[in-house]
């Protein structure tokens, strides 16, 4: 009978342990899920480009094909990728996410810069002299590229967040996060792009009259939250990025830009009273995105006459 209650004690123990570990892991996913939340914007709010001028039936199968491709980057390239490189080479880990962070500033300063500088799209030509099918090809493999260089930043970025050293826990996390990600990214996406045929479909057959104005309201809106998602998102890239590039700088030894962010925070949340947090927050916040649109004004002219340049003499099919 002891030898049963011993047994039983045993398995309750591991069963704690084991409760205890997938609270890690749920806990470390959500920490590192929550870092990344402004490339997700940005990444929701980039994606529905790639199915307009295309046919509306097309749409939501092209969205699972981009997902699908997603899916397979974060699971099977991206995920053992950083985990090999946390374990045998986590020097590289710092430079890396500072590259993706120099990638989102340059990214959101450039979609800035041509606010103030408008210029030509190029889109519009492009449905009018290619076939829909090839048309969708090209938009899928412009989508799964940018997919891919998004992607590898949420798992960078994830990563850096979890802060258990256990190989299984780091693995769960991140496949936690690649999974809820991608799914809350392209279930928004669909049902972005499907709002205006839905609001169509309300002011067409709905039998009452409220109906049919709820979705001519759908219909009018939809341009306007199209811009809201895009702007979060600019804004969203500024911040992570800038974010990225400051505390990069802190980790390889200049601590200057995070010191003085750090202290203007503190001031100005000394000011306040009850909403000292959010002002800390919000000021952090502010000036990261500073950081990340001048670092990405100083970049535009380095990628479009240098490395653009570049690239395109090397691989000329490409370009």
């Amino acid at each position: 009978m002891s030898g049963l209650l011993a047994l039983l004690d045993d398995v309750a123990a591991i069963a704690k342990l084991a409760a205890a570990q997938l609270d890690d892991v749920a806990a470390q996913a959500s920490k590192a899920g929550t870092k990344a939340a402004g490339v997700v914007i940005d990444d929701a709010a980039v994606t529905p480009k790639y199915v307009t001028g295309l046919p509306a039936a097309r749409e939501l199968p092209i969205v699972w094909k981009i997902a699908r491709a997603s899916f397979f980057n974060k699971l099977v390239i991206l995920l053992p990728v950083a985990l090999l490189l946390n374990a045998f080479l986590p020097w590289l880990l710092t430079p890396l996410l500072m590259i993706g962070g120099a990638y989102l500033c340059f990214e959101g300063a450039e979609k800035v810069w041509h606010l103030i500088v408008p210029h030509k799209e190029h889109g519009p030509q492009q449905a009018e002299t290619l076939d829909a099918a090839h048309l969708e090809e090209q938009r899928v493999k412009g989508a799964i590229k940018t997919d891919f260089i998004l992607s590898a930043e949420i798992m960078t970025i994830s990563l850096s967040q979890i802060d258990i050293d256990t190989l299984w826990i780091q693995g769960t996390a991140l496949a936690a996060v690649a999974i809820g990600i991608t799914a809350l990214v392209y279930g928004a996406v669909a049902l972005l792009v499907k709002a205006d045929d839905f609001g169509i479909l309300l002011s067409a057959k709905g039998r009452l009259a409220t109906t049919k104005a709820i979705g001519r309201r759908i219909v009018k809106a939809m341009p306007g939250v199209m811009v809201v998602i895009a702007t979060v998102g600019t804004v969203a890239m500024l911040w992570v990025g800038g974010s990225i590039i400051v505390h990069g700088l802190h980790d390889l030894g200049w601590h200057l830009p995070y010191e003085q962010i750090k202290h203007a925070a503190k001031v100005a949340s000394a000011a306040v009273g009850s909403t000292e947090g959010f002002v800390r927050w919000l000021v952090t916040a502010g000036l990261d995105g500073i950081v990340g649109l001048a670092t990405g004004f100083v970049l535009i002219p380095i990628v479009t006459r240098a490395v653009v340049p570049i690239t395109g003499w090397l691989f000329p099919e490409k370009a």
